[in-house]
């Protein structure tokens, strides 16, 4: 039996380390920046970075990885790695959003990534088109520690699957990120540079509003959604109460001539009823999501011993969040109003998804926390390779190209089943697929004595429960056949 090594499964395990050590002693290559395309989604794409490497190079980067188990096994990733070369037909990734044109769909989502001159400057220069500037507001604002707490992957330290902050605002004086958008838009012109403000009252807003068009930003953000300020009405206190949404959105719209954002709070059962009314006080689009009101128990980020309820984001947000958008987009009034998707986003693939459902650029901010700036250029080289891929010339042919296929439950197709079927060759006979069928799906599959699942066509009813589980990819999918 062949065992398949799993190059995305190592790639996890990489460190991901700065300045890294195996790239230092390679010599003919840089097999750190190929791991990293293989962990953010271009497998395909990874050998150029390490196509000059011979086998003594690929020693030497192994025995200079300094993961704290074992070392990543390079060389026997890069013999798994696809010859396939990067195209030299990528297409452009430009698009507009409210009027701007945007070197690509990639943004930094207002927060700690994005709190102080040089740190977008840092993100501008790696490859990022625009910002979402940390929210400024007129009231102090006093952080508490610890403030983030996270959910290990698969109980593995550094790396995780959902991550809860209890951040609010930015902490600098309102005249000191004014003139930090300022300088930000006259060093970086083709930059697209948003102010996201926060008010109170009618008179904050007005104020906020006219102090970002003065700086010269190019749109402005209004955070309806912040889950945990100190102050009631304000954040997610705001985007819950579609009035609120209707009234402040128009004071910004009168007093501004560049595009105004609502960015709408998950804190709700129906989004559409705030972005509704953030449509009909002429909002030029909408941003979703903030992140998810949620609580984690780890004592380690207690504040004096006492815990709170605050936002979640990361990984395990972006099924949630794609719904809203969903949602949003497929309300018949509003199919002209423009979206920008956040949460969730890592890769490529991720952003995709967004763009796909509507989004004509992404915000991106958990995954920079975790893997840095760096990660712009994975999201840029994968989702070109794919528009080429496609034969695909410019994203705008991508925007919402899969809302058609999304109707109601009650429109979904009941009369006919696709089997689940197995690949001899690549089934271990780890028995998980049985295991979960058994006491979790319909009793559908055996297992004999030579460790060999089989499936039972007369208990199975297709729900695909043990493709989902299988370590191997050893399930696939028949084809889509009438039920007897």
């Amino acid at each position: 039996m062949e065992l398949h090594f799993n190059i995305q499964e190592e790639a996890a395990r990489c460190l991901l380390c700065k300045d890294a050590p195996c790239t230092k002693v390679c010599g003919k290559g840089d097999p750190a920046r190929a791991i990293r395309a293989v962990r953010f989604g271009n497998a395909s794409l990874a050998k150029q970075w390490v196509a000059n490497c011979d086998e003594q190079d690929l020693a030497r980067a192994q025995e200079a990885c300094i993961h704290y188990d074992r070392p990543i096994r390079i060389a026997e990733m890069v013999r798994q790695m696809p010859d396939a070369e990067p195209r030299s037909d990528a297409p452009s990734l430009t698009i507009d959003f409210c009027g701007l044109h945007c070197e690509n769909p990639f943004f930094l989502a207002s927060s700690a990534i994005c709190t102080n001159y040089d740190m977008v400057a840092r993100a501008f220069d790696a490859g990022w088109a625009g910002v979402f500037y940390k929210t400024i507001c007129l009231d102090d604002i006093v952080e508490v520690s610890p403030r983030f707490d996270a959910i290990p992957r698969n109980g593995v330290c550094g790396d995780f699957s959902a991550f809860r902050n209890m951040e609010q605002l930015s902490e600098n004086p309102v005249e000191v990120d004014f003139d930090i958008l300022s300088r930000l838009k006259r060093d970086y012109p083709s930059k697209i540079v948003v102010a996201s403000i926060m008010g109170n009252s009618e008179e904050q807003w007005i104020e906020l509003a006219k102090m970002a068009e003065a700086a010269g930003v190019d749109a402005i953000e209004l955070n309806f959604s912040c889950p945990q300020m100190r102050i009631a009405g304000m954040g997610s206190d705001v985007g819950q109460d579609p009035e609120l949404v209707l009234f402040y959105t128009a004071y910004v719209k009168q007093t501004v001539s560049i595009p105004v954002i609502p960015k709408m709070t998950p804190n709700i059962t129906h989004m559409t009823q705030p972005a509704l009314a953030a449509f009909f006080a002429k909002a030029d689009a909408i941003s979703a999501i903030n992140t998810i009101k949620s609580v984690t128990m780890s004592d380690d980020a207690s504040i004096g011993g006492v815990k709170t309820v605050s936002g979640l984001s990361g990984r395990a947000v972006k099924p949630i969040a794609l719904r809203f958008i969903l949602e949003m987009a497929k309300v018949e009034v509003m199919k002209n109003i423009q979206f920008s998707g956040i949460g969730g986003i890592e890769t490529w693939r991720d952003a995709l998804e967004f763009i796909q459902l509507g989004c004509r650029n992404v915000q991106v901010c958990t995954a920079v926390m975790q893997y840095g700036y760096r990660i712009i250029d994975d999201l840029k080289l994968g989702m070109q390779h794919y528009m080429a891929s496609r034969g695909v010339n410019s994203l705008d042919e991508l925007v919402g190209e899969q809302l058609p296929y999304f109707e109601r439950p009650c429109s979904l197709d009941r009369t006919t089943v696709v089997y689940p079927m197995i690949d001899r060759e690549r089934c271990i006979g780890c028995g998980r697929c049985f295991v979960s069928c058994e006491d979790g799906g319909h009793q559908a599959i055996t297992f004999d004595e030579q460790r060999t699942p089989h499936i039972n066509g007369k208990k199975c009813v297709g729900c695909h429960l043990c493709r989902l589980v299988c370590p191997t990819g050893a399930i696939t999918s028949a084809k889509r056949i009438p039920k007897i």
